[in-house]
């Protein structure tokens, strides 16, 4: 009994994690939708992934992509990127480190803040950007 006891607590505590890896999955997907979006100049499509919070905000397309644009050039037009560390803080929130080669030639980390939503997306609620001339993953 409790061999069979300890196997189902093994199976059980394996659970979150490959929830875990389908929230960071979904999480990764719309912060490459997003830059995509921005590499496409589909502001629309870009707005479309920010949070009610960051809407709020930046209630106009037009407001956003101006706050990008103006703040954020590494992230508007990264010549390329990639995934770093992640961390899930909560069931619904995940913190998501970019590594960003910037239209200036420059390395750059972008931590993203994402939460998941009602709809069952996750909608990125924020983004602190840095130069780096030496990121780790």
């Amino acid at each position: 009994m409790r061999i069979v006891l300890a196997a189902v607590l093994c199976l059980l505590s394996a659970l979150p994690v490959v929830a875990g890896e389908a929230e960071v999955r979904s999480a990764q997907s719309a912060i490459d939708g997003q830059l995509k979006a921005f590499l496409a100049d589909d502001g629309p499509a870009a707005y479309g992934y920010a949070a009610p919070n960051i809407k709020r905000i930046f209630p106009t397309v037009e407001a956003f992509m101006g706050m990008v644009t103006d703040g954020y050039a590494p992230v508007r037009r990264p010549k390329t990127y990639s995934f770093g560390k992640v961390e899930e803080m909560s069931p619904t929130s995940i913190v998501q480190q970019v590594l960003i080669l910037g239209p200036d030639g420059k390395e750059y980390e972008a931590v993203y803040t994402l939460e998941l939503q009602p709809d069952g997306t996750h909608k990125i609620t924020g983004c602190s950007l840095r130069a780096s001339n030496a990121l780790s993953t």
